[in-house]
């Protein structure tokens, strides 16, 4: 089947009602849509020629199918109780996908796509549509959210977090590009696009309606024109504060959170970023 074929497949079965549907028919193209993702022949967002990523809605309108389709069922492991959807379980994998699963906990659940070369330090979760490049690390109590679209060589340190988004079906996901390293307890929201080679220092939160003053360039970076907010390539962000500028605000001596770009990224930066190859 070809990704044209599938489409028009899954489309067509996720303009039925649920009563309505041919739930043999629909599990096949589900089925499918799963194999592709896990495959890396589609993705559930994509970067166009001008730079932009954009939601494949029908990936995300298949990946809700399944939801209509499943049911609950017994997915218990040992002591552990688990009850889920049948339509997603946990993705398995063997020693020829080339990624490494250390012991302790982590998921990947099905329908989500990790390049050899990926590592997982527990515990750690890939939700369904994310994609992860090759090379790249998602430390311990990092999360990948559903549609999230990572780069490869990327470092997701401990406790990160990557939003996720099926609905609005339109809206892009969030994205992580090359070569970015994100600090431990950070966390990136709502559409945001953390371009290539930034570094995002411990604990910076961005979410759709954040404020990221350039201080280099003098600027303040806002979400526009029905995108998310987008960190600049080679940007270092670290946490900030700015006054509330009101009465009250002065009197309590309140702040709110700002994050800043502080420098571009430099050989020092890339010194004291970088990932020994061996731990790869």
């Amino acid at each position: 089947m070809t990704v044209t074929d599938l489409q028009l497949d899954i489309t067509h079965h996720a303009d039925q009602p649920t009563d309505a549907l041919d739930r043999p028919a629909a599990r096949e193209a589900f089925d499918a849509l799963l194999d592709a993702l896990e495959a890396g022949e589609v993705r559930s967002a994509e970067r166009g020629g001008d730079g932009v990523w954009r939601a494949n809605g029908w990936v995300k309108r298949g990946i809700l199918l399944g939801f209509r389709l499943g049911e609950i069922v017994d997915q218990s492991e040992g002591p552990f109780a688990f009850f889920d959807k049948d339509t997603y379980p946990t993705r398995p994998f063997g020693p020829d996908a080339g990624v490494r699963i250390v012991p302790g906990g982590s998921t990947v659940r099905r329908g989500a796509y990790l390049a050899p070369g990926t590592v997982c330090m527990p515990p750690m979760y890939v939700n369904v549509g994310a994609y992860v490049g090759a090379g790249t690390m998602v430390d311990s109590h990092a999360l990948v959210g559903s549609c999230a679209q990572v780069g490869e060589r990327v470092h997701l340190s401990a406790a990160a977090q990557l939003g996720g988004v099926l609905e609005p079906i339109g809206a892009a996901p969030v994205v992580v590009e090359d070569d970015v390293f994100v600090g431990g307890g950070c966390g990136v929201y709502e559409g945001t696009v953390v371009r290539e080679r930034a570094v995002l220092a411990a604990g910076v939160i961005l979410t759709r309606a954040t404020r990221l003053y350039d201080l280099v360039n003098e600027t303040v970076l806002r979400a526009e024109g029905g995108l998310g907010l987008e960190v600049p390539a080679g940007a270092v962000v670290v946490p900030g504060t700015r006054a509330v500028d009101s009465d009250f605000g002065r009197a309590h001596g309140l702040g709110l959170s700002a994050p800043c770009v502080v420098k571009y990224r430099d050989a020092s930066t890339d010194a004291s970023t970088s990932l020994e190859e061996a731990l790869r």
